[in-house]
């Protein structure tokens, strides 16, 4: 095993993770005007900013509708309730990604049917669904698709768009229209990023998912969500589900929830996301910076940096590396000053509170690999060239 070169004398940075004040000080001025407004008004809850985000997302997504909610986990709790899925359905995903996204299906009583990811992209397999599909399903009489093995019946795909690269969704479609299956896309993480063809993560799928947690590329003052999608009657039926079901209010044709979107939060991202590409282009501008440097020290041996799929739009909500002796190297980063993160430790069929679905250790082998190797370094766009070079720097200086 390797050891960290002694330390070579050098002035020590500090590199944190994020730093959301150096984002927030530009704004400042354009955001309280707006929170003292809605304070002076008292109107909390669905008001005019949060229509007028709707129809700035919308916009942005390329997508016809947007429904603010409150969190991007409610944004996938909402898309499951709007399809019906429900006990005895499961729906197939990713077990490399947030809880959340299995986390909710679970919450519906359906099944989370977990595929293997993609080495480079992290995301879904399409050969993986795929293979599932054709050898361990079968077709009913109606036309869906029954799992042989549980008896669920197989109702929608959950890719995730993860760190902020489009998964195949054009493959997953595919795959969907061929075995009836809705898709819902987790684009949490992705918001602003396409694919090779151009189309947005989030606007091919029947639904799409946004986050607006606070340390999202589009984030928040706390938790937001949006669902996103092209169907009017779908959109609808969220915007009812969100308010418990009730429409006129207290009268209720459908069981919903407490997922409203509030005042306060929908204006302050009015306000980010006009800044948004912006900050995407500085995030892809220190990913190159990051990639070259990497390369000019000598460092391809030990770190694997994440690839831009080509034609691609990723705007590296992380820029996640894999990386030999992970957690020694983390570690040695911490002393140094840089901030890191590992997204993802446990892949979600190894998490205890899915035991009950029976998988065993070694069964999607390039989830638990990148589970052992990934690492997450600094990338948001306020970032100093001083400070990124210090980062490889440092991750040079480990590896001696």
């Amino acid at each position: 095993m390797n050891q960290p070169a002694p330390a070579v004398t050098r002035q020590r940075l500090n590199v944190p993770l994020l730093d959301l004040k150096a984002q927030y000080g530009p704004l400042q001025a354009e955001i309280l005007p707006l929170l003292q407004e809605i304070c002076a008004s008292q109107q909390f809850i669905l008001g005019r900013h949060v229509t007028g985000l709707e129809t700035a997302l919308a916009a942005y997504c390329h997508t016809e509708h947007a429904v603010g909610v409150s969190s991007g986990t409610d944004a996938l709790l909402l898309s499951l309730m709007a399809l019906d899925i429900k006990a005895g359905d499961e729906v197939i995903t990713a077990p490399f990604t947030f809880f959340a996204t299995a986390g909710t299906i679970a919450r519906t009583g359906a099944r989370p049917v977990f595929c293997d990811i993609e080495p480079d992209s992290f995301n879904l397999s399409p050969t993986a669904v795929r293979q599932f599909l054709q050898t361990q399903c079968e077709r009913r009489a109606d036309g869906r698709w029954v799992n042989t093995r549980t008896g669920g019946l197989v109702r929608a795909l959950m890719p995730v768009h993860l760190y902020g690269q489009c998964a195949d969704i054009s493959a997953l479609l595919s795959i969907a229209r061929e075995y009836a299956l809705d898709l819902i896309e987790d684009a949490a993480q992705a918001i602003g990023a396409d694919d090779a063809s151009g189309h947005r993560a989030g606007s091919l799928g029947t639904i799409g998912c946004l986050s607006f947690f606070p340390t999202k590329n589009l984030g928040a003052f706390g938790d937001a969500g949006a669902c996103i999608c092209q169907s009017a009657e779908l959109a609808e039926r969220m915007r009812v589900l969100r308010v418990h079901g009730g429409k006129p209010k207290y009268y209720h044709h459908l069981i919903g929830g407490n997922f409203r979107l509030d005042e306060l939060q929908a204006a302050v991202l009015e306000v980010k996301l006009r800044h948004l590409d912006a900050w995407t282009a500085g995030r892809q501008r220190n990913a190159r910076y990051y990639d070259m440097a990497f390369r000019s020290a000598g460092l391809t041996p030990y770190v694997r940096t994440p690839p831009a799929l080509p034609g691609f739009r990723h705007t590296y909500n992380q820029y996640v590396i894999r990386v030999r002796q992970r957690d020694a190297l983390r570690a040695y980063l911490t002393e140094q000053g840089v901030g890191t993160e590992i997204y993802y430790p446990v892949a979600l069929h190894q998490q205890t509170c899915f035991a009950y679905l029976g998988h065993r250790a070694g069964e999607f082998p390039e989830s638990e690999r990148a589970a052992g190797e990934v690492l997450a370094l600094p990338v948001y766009a306020e970032l100093s060239r001083e400070q990124l070079q210090y980062v490889v720097d440092s991750i040079a200086q480990f590896y001696g």
